[in-house]
């Protein structure tokens, strides 16, 4: 953390903190946005997933998409932690393992702004299951 030394830095800070705190409190109309939800259990964490979801939070606002970032309990995946669950406005939330900074950039390059699904979709044996 950087050091506050004037009451330019202090406003700095609290801008900085706002807009992270923005990126998670948008819950108004939570189905038309897109939806990050990073694990957050004591696995998770050993894991890494405080650094993902930070990183998460720092590059969507970076690249000024509307997303609502949330933190989650254990999804069952403890063998791919970290896992981020996204989910895409009228799609099915999709499961990643193993999200470091650079995963995670890939997610948001490729999946969020393209639509295009990556490597690292758990459970790798996931099919959608039809309503007959």
């Amino acid at each position: 953390m950087d050091k506050i030394k004037n009451l330019a830095d202090l406003r700095n800070l609290k801008d900085k903190l706002q807009s992270k705190t923005k990126l998670r409190e948008k819950s108004e109309v939570p189905e038309q946005m897109i939806q990050v939800k990073v694990a957050m259990a004591t696995c998770c964490i050993a894991s890494g997933s405080r650094e993902t979801m930070n990183y998460i939070v720092d590059e969507l606002d970076k690249r000024n998409i509307d997303a609502v970032v949330t933190q989650t309990g254990c999804m069952g995946y403890c063998y791919a932690e970290p896992t981020v669950e996204v989910t895409l406005p009228g799609k099915e939330p999709v499961v990643f393992g193993y999200v470091d900074a650079r995963k995670a950039d890939e997610i948001i390059e490729k999946y969020i702004k393209a639509g295009t699904l990556v490597e690292g979709i758990i459970p790798v044996n996931y099919q959608k299951i039809e309503n007959n």
